[in-house]
């Protein structure tokens, strides 16, 4: 892991800077070409999948759609959730990536499920109008064009914005473009409520986030950030005092004759052994040295420097660990069906939270030796990296749904000729749009990362651990409590009540953030109403 390293420090921030396709070519090249061979297999094998009769033309256009949408996904939504481990220096990007790749695609296959939702009734009522399957495949092909069109813009302005309120926007454009354009449906198709919840969501989310970030931080930084420097403060004046003390009493024994040097050196090397023993009497010091030294050495037994990360690190690493391991039970595995009871789940819980402390406990005692900032640095990286690799499974098992929900309607309406209520979802979809993800992450993720990590505040680990814990804590309680909220704005709510707490928000910034997510809905509303419109156009009514 990184000490350091800034996502604007890497060289994979750099593209074309020095030579063909800059320092990461090599990297580029692969992705890409990772992309170009996913994509031919997957248009390979989806014309076996659908009809024999469906429209070749469209299904190219669908995957081209979908993916492009999973490309921008990974760009700005899981970037986003990276952000803060690559900002405080626990992770370079391409570890991140790595990281990604692994827990994002394992989330999709494992825990994505076999079905999802295909008309979208709580946003808008396409039982309204008189919807043949064709014009339900433009709608969702418009939705999934305009949601990607808005997420790259967004993307490349360093903008995070909510994936799932793009989508739901494209949708409500599309459809109401439809239903004007055949006289079929209006406004009234719109479920208004429903679209409230997400105006509430804008203020929610980052209210929230931020609230949390700033308890959690604050106390994490008065119990053991600055519990630390003060001890830092006192080991250094130790450690002073020690050069202090063999500079005098090597400048007083120069001054002896070569008699008192001789009975000095002796009385020095007698001490030596017995400042060896454990059961040290400093009485039978005889050397002004070694009971100064003693004195020196006594004094910093008492500082106590690593009790902060012994006593509180290991707790707040259990809490974590329920946090998560709910997250990772009641919400990312929820499609795997374990039909454990309330007390297994518990169970589990507590079993978590006791192996995380123990394991912190040891590893902390571990780096008793070790210089202190550099322990803590160590302890809350290892948990970054945690928390970030549970969001990240969390966020390939929930939110790539974001991309694959109107993408496998779309193929399951080419397939059977009808919309249906629920479409399967094909492991070869859930794959192809994981690595779309990925590669997004790779070739467009370092704007969000370096807004996320650095632009809105300065990052550490332990203010990236805070803010990761923050956001899974409040995703959770809001999925139980029914609250909308996006997981997106909460973070950034999270990192922003970091910066609140050291006094270095950068609000300049989160203007147009801001600015971003009220216009997302209706932004990717025109986009989806354009493209359903040009749709009909193209290929018949």
């Amino acid at each position: 892991m990184a000490q350091s390293l800034k996502p604007q420090q890497d060289s994979s921030a750099l593209p074309g800077k020095q030579g063909f396709l800059g320092p990461d070519r090599w990297w580029h090249l692969s992705f890409g070409t990772l992309m170009a061979v996913t994509l031919a297999v997957f248009m390979s094998w989806s014309f076996t999948y659908v009809d024999p009769g469906a429209n070749k033309a469209i299904l190219v256009l669908t995957i081209l759609f979908g993916l492009f949408m999973a490309f921008n996904i990974g760009g700005n939504d899981v970037a986003n959730s990276f952000g803060t481990s690559v900002g405080a220096g626990t992770l370079t990007m391409k570890q991140a990536l790595i990281i990604a790749a692994i827990f994002e695609v394992s989330g999709a296959v494992l825990a994505g499920g076999e079905v999802t939702e295909t008309v979208r009734s709580d946003i808008v009522d396409l039982n309204a109008i008189d919807l043949q399957p064709m014009d339900f495949v433009f709608i969702m092909m418009s939705a999934l064009l305009g949601a990607a069109i808005w997420l790259l813009v967004a993307t490349r302005m360093g903008w995070p914005v909510s994936t799932t309120h793009s989508i739901v926007g494209g949708i409500v454009g599309a459809a109401l473009a439809l239903g004007f354009a055949t006289g079929t449906g209006g406004f009234e198709m719109v479920q208004w409520s429903e679209i409230g919840k997400i105006v509430l969501s804008w203020v929610l989310s980052p209210l929230l986030g931020g609230i949390v970030a700033w308890v959690l931080f604050g106390q994490i930084k008065k119990h053991i950030l600055v519990y630390n420097e003060q001890m830092d403060v006192k080991l250094r004046e130790l450690r002073r005092e020690r050069a202090e003390l063999r500079t005098r009493h090597k400048k007083a024994f120069e001054r002896l004759d070569e008699l008192q040097k001789i009975s000095y050196t002796n009385a020095m090397a007698r001490d030596a052994s017995v400042y060896q023993r454990e059961d040290l009497d400093p009485e039978e010091l005889e050397s002004e040295y070694y009971r100064d030294l003693h004195s020196v050495e006594t004094r910093a037994k008492e500082v106590q420097a690593h009790r902060a990360l012994e006593t509180w690190v290991p707790l707040l690493a259990a809490f974590g660990a329920v946090v998560i391991g709910s997250m990772m039970l009641f919400k990312g595995l929820k499609n795997l069906n374990f039909e454990l009871s309330s007390v297994g789940n518990f169970l589990i819980l507590g079993m978590i939270a006791a192996t995380v402390w123990m394991t912190v406990f040891i590893f902390a005692r571990s780096l008793k030796k070790h210089d202190l900032s550099r322990s803590t640095f160590v302890l809350f990286s290892w948990m970054q990296v945690f928390t970030a690799s549970a969001f990240a499974f969390s966020h390939g098992s929930n939110d790539i749904a974001n991309a694959i929900g109107p993408f496998a309607a779309i193929l399951d309406v080419l397939k059977t000729g009808q919309v249906n209520d629920e479409a399967g979802v094909p492991p070869a979809v859930m794959l192809t749009a994981g690595v779309a993800l990925i590669v997004g992450l790779w070739f467009i993720g370092r704007f969000v990362i370096k807004t996320v990590g650095s632009g809105l505040t300065e990052m550490h680990p332990a203010s990236g651990f805070a803010a990761e814990l923050a956001a899974a804590g409040i995703v959770m309680l809001a999925s139980v409590m029914g609250l909308p909220v996006s997981s997106t704005h909460i973070l950034i709510g999270a990192v922003l009540g970091i910066g609140i707490v050291n006094k270095a928000a950068n609000w300049k910034l989160m203007k147009p953030i801001a600015l971003a997510w009220v216009i997302t809905v209706p932004v990717a509303a025109l986009l989806g109403a354009g493209g359903v419109l040009v749709l009909r156009a193209v290929f018949g009514a």
